[in-house]
């Protein structure tokens, strides 16, 4: 059926998000919600980063990042410091903790690939990305030609 295609979209990641809870939890990992991905990812390849630059990174606000990385203070995976230099700003990085779950997020996310790429030729794959790419642009600026990211 032809113009369902925002329906089927959210439920595909409904999907995604509960296959990631749940790959998480048979490891003995709660508390991690998906929208924390983003935040790991970024910090697994840098050393630390100031929260404005994590919310830009990952197209959400900063209140919204703020909110996102209070939670993984509370877990233990990340730490916050004030710069010495400017009050304003806050630097995220990895806990040890943090940094352990590195290899874990590594094979999720090669299993969840594996779930939304199976049976896909490799330009099937490409044209997939393509396509989705094209809808989120459209998206991603506002009625005036603005970003609307979030």
């Amino acid at each position: 059926m032809k113009g369902n295609a925002v329906a089927r979209m959210s439920r595909a990641l409904e999907g995604a998000n509960r296959f990631i809870i749940g790959e998480l939890e048979i490891r003995g990992i709660s508390g991690i919600a998906p929208s924390h991905g983003d935040i790991f990812y970024l910090l697994f390849h840098h050393d630390r980063l100031p929260m404005q630059e994590i919310a830009s990174k990952i197209h959400r606000t900063k209140p919204t990042v703020t909110i996102l990385v209070k939670k993984l203070v509370e877990l233990g995976y990340v730490e916050r410091e004030k710069s010495q230099e400017d009050s304003r700003v806050a630097y995220i990085s990895l806990t040890e903790e943090g940094r352990k779950l590195r290899p874990i997020f590594e094979e999720i996310s090669g299993l969840l690939n594996d779930k939304v790429y199976g049976g896909f030729s490799p330009g099937q794959a490409t044209l997939f990305e393509e396509m989705l790419e094209i809808v989120y642009d459209r998206f991603a600026l506002g009625r005036d030609g603005d970003e609307n990211l979030e």
